[in-house]
C-alpha cells in the first residue's frame, strides 16, 4: 500500500495588477477547500490579504503567494516580493512588538494585525544568488485547533 505524504504547497505568481490580490485570495480559498482545511479559511485569508496588500502597495514589481502545509492542520501563507527591505511591522521580536501606528493613522496596521492573528510569523531576505530573484518572503502560520 502506498503512503501519501500529507505535505503540499502551491505558488501563484502575480503581476503588479490591482486585481491580483483578489485572484490570490480566491486561489487560497480553493486550495484550502480541496485539502479539507476550510475552517482555516477566515484566518488564512486575512493573513494573505494583508501580506498581499503590503506587497502590492509597497513594491513595483511582481509578487507571489505561497501556501504550504507540511503537517496536517497547519498552514503557512507567504508572500514574496522583489524588495529586500523588511517592513517595520514585521521585524524580529515577539508578536505585537514594535510601535503600532497612532490611532488616527490611515494605514500601517496590516502587519501588526498579521502578527496578532498568526500562530507564528517570519521573514526570509533573499539576496540575489545565482538563479534567485532576490527580494523577501514574509510568512505567517495558522493551525487548526484540534484540542477538545
Amino acid at each position: 500500500m502506498a503512503t501519501v505524504n500529507p505535505s503540499w504547497g502551491y505558488t501563484l505568481h502575480l503581476p503588479h495588477d490591482p486585481r491580483a490580490p483578489g485572484i490570490a485570495r480566491t486561489t487560497l480559498r480553493a486550495a484550502l477547500a480541496a485539502h479539507g482545511l476550510g475552517e482555516l479559511t477566515p484566518t488564512a485569508e486575512l493573513l494573505a490579504a494583508e501580506l498581499l496588500a503590503n506587497a502590492h502597495l509597497h513594491t513595483t514589481g511582481p509578487y507571489a503567494l505561497r501556501i504550504l502545509s507540511r503537517e496536517p492542520g497547519r498552514l503557512r501563507v507567504g508572500v514574496w516580493d522583489n524588495d529586500w527591505k523588511v517592513p517595520s511591522g514585521f521585524r524580529e521580536g515577539k508578536p505585537g512588538d514594535g510601535e503600532a501606528p497612532p490611532g488616527d493613522a490611515e494605514s500601517g496596521r496590516g502587519l501588526h494585525l498579521v502578527r496578532a492573528c498568526a500562530d507564528a510569523v517570519g521573514v526570509s531576505v533573499l539576496r540575489e544568488l545565482g538563479a534567485s530573484r532576490g527580494g523577501k518572503l514574509l510568512w505567517a502560520e495558522c493551525r487548526r485547533d484540534d484540542r477538545p
